[in-house]
């Protein structure tokens, strides 16, 4: 007998537990742990007493099963999957003796081997299965999941098959094919356009067959889509090899000769994206599409997922498994960029669910000139992914086909549980961060090491001529006839032979162009029949008897049916009415954000819960068997990736209203790199439309620097060649009109919108019937109050601050001071502005803002080329865009109006 040293009182309990469900239901205990059972006479029956010894054969028998225990655990922290270091050392090792075993036992045969499904097996046997399911090519994260239907569906996928490739002849010839593409490619641009920047794919290059790879398999499990998104390294190699963009449009790149016009500035070729069809070796056709980014890294992320789930939502309804996200990471930027944290919280959440994501981090063990080591704390940069029970394969990238292998499992594990999965593939950046850096000056021993290095394509080529499975001359003549190709095209472009580079548009927006400066200065058509209007607004505050929300609900909807009878709509009813006529007309519309359900001053209540069973109801969705869908969703508390997300869904919906509501304005800033990398220039970059909205709180009530200014000041520097919209509506009607209008033309640009806080229950911040139903949406509004005759003084504002001169205005019987209101700041309707100038010609005209002088809109007017100077009236120069003190804000607002009306 031999006592339970290798066991602690936790384990001969566990141990004691399990035997009693043994007798009591057998069919419930893993298999390995039955045989096990079966094969040891525990004598009484009543199980294993803690305080027991057992016999030296049941022990073996428990530290076996340890054992695979452990190799399935820890395997992935022993494996060979870095092609070009040493794995870091981990204690303790899955060393025998580790586990109560030694040498002497290899030879002995144990019941544990059932646990992989090898019967009794002896120990060196079940050894070899282990390392070779484990310890390879490829290791495994995935017990942390903790859903024992995944854990036992990949465990089965692995230790089936012992995690080793199983390629067919064909399949390996492609692979060859694939790499021979990406290293001759590479090779090419290296010394036809030396020191020109294309951030090479080499040392990675399995990510090729890879991506060919994961098309054509998941074509063949019914995809019928992918969209990818991926940063600038190995961007030209996967254009060319994967989307088949053409040699010679990327060579004419390469020699300046590209598509540009007015509005079209372009972007380097290693941002620009691609959309094509390609078709399977089965005949299958499938549409990939790499989406355009930026230099900020994983910025790309929440955009594509964005873009899938718009195309589950208007093309596929909502079946997941006929688009596939795929997004390409680097091993730096995965780890050390906060969007993409925010991205995978978002993957199980209702507003953003898009049915998994295959995560590939092309980790070439470097960040621009930082070691790995000093990227990251955690052991893996995918680490990420745990936070939400995500599987993680590594893999070496110089063993293609395990790279091949691994992407089919995560395909398939993706479409099962359409879940996210991530694939690392280990390998190295043959040059430094550009061709033209030096990376010997910080990683001298690793770029050593790397001089000296096959590259993919050579290991993989010897490897089959060694099996026998290709011959070596077919091999060269593969290389020789691609090359040969490759300098044809560049003799082509050289010699102005091959077809023009063109921009290409996404078709969906086909019947869409860039606006100029005459069709912003349009009047678009937004009215609505009278009746029609009315119905709707009482089919959307109609609360059905089964679905009751609490009674301040039920007032304030009993208090908007009251509108229609006094003929005066507030703000929320002009906005909730602009989604009723779009959805009336066909068209749908989306709105997501903070709290943005209720409104984050409790002003829209677009979805209720009943009182009794907080179960959702939606009056938008319930006024027409044919309208548009409407979806609200109060979002996870994020901008950055949220914003990002809306944005995407926006570049495929031209004709549906995209919305994305901050839970106040400034907090937009948390999502600058979005504004500013794709809202703003996406169009003039890379021909990306979107009529994205967004609804950003503003207004000066003495809430302090943070809760008063969405920061305008900042969109309009943005703002140039008719990119975008900036608004600051001071009516109901107003900001209806401009919601229509959005949809209403044969272009579509973002529009910003500041929208008021204060406003929402000001008495005077109403419209009528007639101001919605008639006519269209005014960029200026004029002064029904003044006499033209006998002005002096001409106010111009936007937004709130309208409402503060009025009633001064007002109470002082100032008519001899007129107020125009500037509802869109951009494009500056200067047209309408030259139309005021000649009714007040002989008046001084001044800029009024409640923000800064250095904020808001004033510094913005001074771009135009007006037919008058305004002077300023507004607060000084600030740090900071608002006061903290109650009383110093209303000192400040004060000072404003007497200076406006002195």
């Amino acid at each position: 007998m031999l006592p339970n040293s290798y066991l602690s009182n936790a384990d001969v309990n566990y141990i004691d537990d399990l035997y009693k469900q043994y007798q009591s239901d057998k069919a419930s205990v893993d298999f390995g742990w039955q045989k096990f059972f079966e094969g040891f006479d525990f004598g009484s029956g009543k199980g294993i007493p803690g305080s027991a010894t057992i016999s030296e054969d049941a022990l073996k028998e428990i530290n076996v099963l340890n054992l695979i225990n452990a190799y399935r655990t820890r395997g992935h922290l022993f494996t060979k999957t870095n092609p070009v270091r040493e794995r870091r050392k981990y204690t303790p090792t899955l060393d025998l003796a580790n586990f109560g075993l030694n040498d002497a036992d290899l030879e002995k045969t144990f019941n544990a081997g059932h646990e992989l499904g090898m019967g009794s097996a002896k120990l060196k046997d079940i050894l070899a299965n282990l390392k070779a399911t484990y310890c390879e090519s490829i290791g495994a994260e995935y017990l942390h999941i903790g859903d024992p239907i995944k854990i036992e569906w990949l465990r089965n996928l692995m230790e089936t098959t012992k995690n080793q490739p199983n390629l067919s002849i064909d399949e390996k010839k492609q692979c060859l094919n694939k790499l021979n593409q990406a290293t001759a490619f590479e090779n090419f641009l290296h010394t036809k356009f030396i020191g020109q920047k294309r951030f090479s794919l080499e040392g990675l290059e399995c990510l090729i067959p890879a991506l060919d790879s994961v098309v054509h398999y998941g074509a063949e499990l019914g995809v019928n889509e992918f969209v990818m998104g991926m940063a600038h390294r190995g961007r030209l190699n996967v254009l060319a090899n994967i989307f088949n963009k053409t040699y010679s449009d990327i060579f004419s790149e390469f020699e300046g000769k590209v598509f540009q016009d007015d509005q079209f500035e372009g972007d380097v070729k290693y941002h620009l994206g691609y959309t094509t069809v390609v078709k399977t070796p089965n005949g299958k056709e499938v549409k990939i599409k790499l989406s355009p980014n930026p230099s900020h890294l994983e910025a790309v992320n929440p955009v594509v997922k964005g873009m899938v789930r718009a195309k589950l939502d208007h093309l596929y309804n909502s079946d997941i498994n006929k688009v596939c996200p795929i997004l390409i990471h680097g091993d730096a930027a995965i780890a050390g960029q906060g969007i993409v944290y925010e991205v995978v919280q978002m993957s199980g959440l209702e507003a953003n669910r898009i049915g998994g994501t295959i995560h590939i981090v092309t980790n070439n063990q470097i960040g621009f000139t930082t070691n790995y080591t000093d990227s990251r704390t955690s052991i893996y940069c995918t680490d990420v992914a745990k936070t939400t029970n995500c599987p993680v394969f590594h893999v070496n990238g110089d063993d293609v086909e395990a790279v091949v292998h691994t992407i089919k499992m995560a395909m398939a594990y993706r479409n099962k549980f359409n879940c996210d999965i991530f694939i690392d593939l280990l390998g190295y950046r043959k040059y430094g961060h550009n061709e033209g850096d030096e990376p010997r000056f910080t990683q001298p021993l690793l770029y050593k090491i790397i001089s000296s290095h096959q590259n993919p394509r050579e290991i993989y080529k010897e490897k089959l001529i060694a099996r026998g499975e290709i011959d070596a001359e077919i091999a060269n003549e593969m290389e020789e006839q691609f090359k040969q190709l490759l300098q044809v095209t560049l003799d082509d472009v050289k010699q102005n032979k091959a077809p023009e580079s063109k921009l290409k548009i996404d078709d969906i927006w086909k019947d869409y162009h860039f606006p100029k400066k005459e069709d912003f200065e349009a009047t678009t058509k937004t009215s609505f029949d009278a009746k029609r209007w009315t119905v709707l607004a009482k089919a959307i505050n109609t609360i059905p008897a089964d679905n009751l929300p609490i009674k301040k609900v039920q007032q304030l909807y009993e208090g908007r049916l009251k509108m229609i009878d006094n003929n005066q709509f507030d703000w929320a009813m002009g906005e909730l009415m602009a989604y009723a006529t779009l959805l009336d007309e066909g068209h749908s519309v989306r709105l997501a954000g903070q709290d943005c359900e209720r409104g984050t001053f409790s002003h829209r209540h677009a979805l209720i819960k009943k009182e009794d069973s907080e179960s959702e109801y939606v009056p938008l969705q319930h006024i027409s068997d044919k309208q548009g869908q409407f979806n609200v969703y109060n979002s996870l508390l994020s901008e950055y990736a949220e914003l990002g997300f809306e944005y995407g869904y926006s570049t495929f919906t031209p004709n549906h209203l995209t919305i994305w509501e901050a839970q106040f304005g400034d907090f937009a800033n948390g999502a600058q790199i979005m504004i500013d990398q794709f809202i703003a220039s996406a169009g003039t970059k890379w021909g990306q439309y979107s009529g994205l909205v967004m609804l950003l709180p503003h207004g000066y009530e003495g809430q302090g620097p943070e809760h008063s200014s969405a920061r305008m000041e900042r969109f309009l520097q943005l703002c140039g060649n008719n990119n975008m919209q900036v608004m600051n509506c001071s009516t109901p009607a107003s900001f209806y009109h401009a919601l229509r209008r959005q949809l209403k033309r044969d272009f579509r640009v973002p529009m910003v919108v500041m929208t008021p806080k204060s406003l929402l229950r000001h008495p005077k911040c109403v419209s009528t019937l007639e101001d919605f139903t008639k006519g269209s949406f005014q960029e200026v509004i004029s002064d029904q109050f003044a006499d033209a005759k006998k002005v002096k003084k001409v106010l111009l504002c936007s937004g709130k601050i309208y409402y503060e001169l009025l009633e001064k205005q007002q109470a002082d019987n100032r008519k001899d001071v007129a107020i125009i209101r500037v509802e869109q700041l951009y494009p500056l309707p200067e047209h309408v502005l030259a139309q005021v100038y000649e009714q007040y010609s002989k008046a001084d005209f001044y800029w009024v803002q409640e923000e800064p002088r250095n904020m808001g809109t004033w510094m913005h007017l001074s771009r135009y080329d007006l037919p008058f100077s305004p002077k300023y009236i507004g607060r000084k120069s600030s740090a900071s865009p608002a006061t903290g003190f109650k009383k110093t804000h209303d000192k400040e607002q004060a000072a404003i109006l007497e200076e406006a009306f002195a």
